[in-house]
């Protein structure tokens, strides 16, 4: 989908930390790489908290980075509207990511009035390995 977003990573990472401050209470670890028309790339750096034993990455911080970048992939074309919220979300885990670096690549696949369909595909480091991949529904408040 060839949209134009109106905010960019400065300006989506900014709104991260000041309507979502949760997000960043042990230390910032989601960080809005790029933005694109109709894309967004999000960065999770864990830490000790998101890792799990077997030298793995826990599914439900998996999870998030999916949902988090899914999110801001809506909010960088329709603005900075805090209310968007998922409405569904649904995981594939395909293989054990190491305990580093992921990146998260979001694209839009409809953007109504009131819906918005996104695809996510979660990378290992080195941006090869497919780790995840989910479909997100947000729902965008009436303006």
């Amino acid at each position: 989908m060839e949209v134009t977003p109106i905010m960019d990573p400065e300006t989506l990472n900014r709104f991260l930390e000041t309507d979502f401050p949760q997000l960043h209470t042990d230390g910032k670890v989601f960080e809005v790489m790029a933005v694109g028309p109709g894309t967004v790339t999000l960065r999770l750096t864990p830490n000790e908290r998101h890792l799990r034993p077997g030298g793995t990455i826990s599914g439900p911080t998996l999870f998030a980075l999916a949902d988090v970048g899914a999110w801001c992939a809506v909010l960088a074309h329709i603005g900075p509207v805090a209310l968007a919220v998922t409405t569904n979300l649904n995981i594939n885990f395909l293989r054990k990511p190491a305990p580093g670096p992921l990146s998260c690549t979001c694209r839009l696949l409809k953007l109504g009035k009131r819906l918005a369909v996104v695809d996510a595909s979660i990378f290992d480091a080195g941006g090869e390995e497919l780790v995840a991949h989910a479909t997100a529904t947000y729902s965008i408040p009436p303006r």
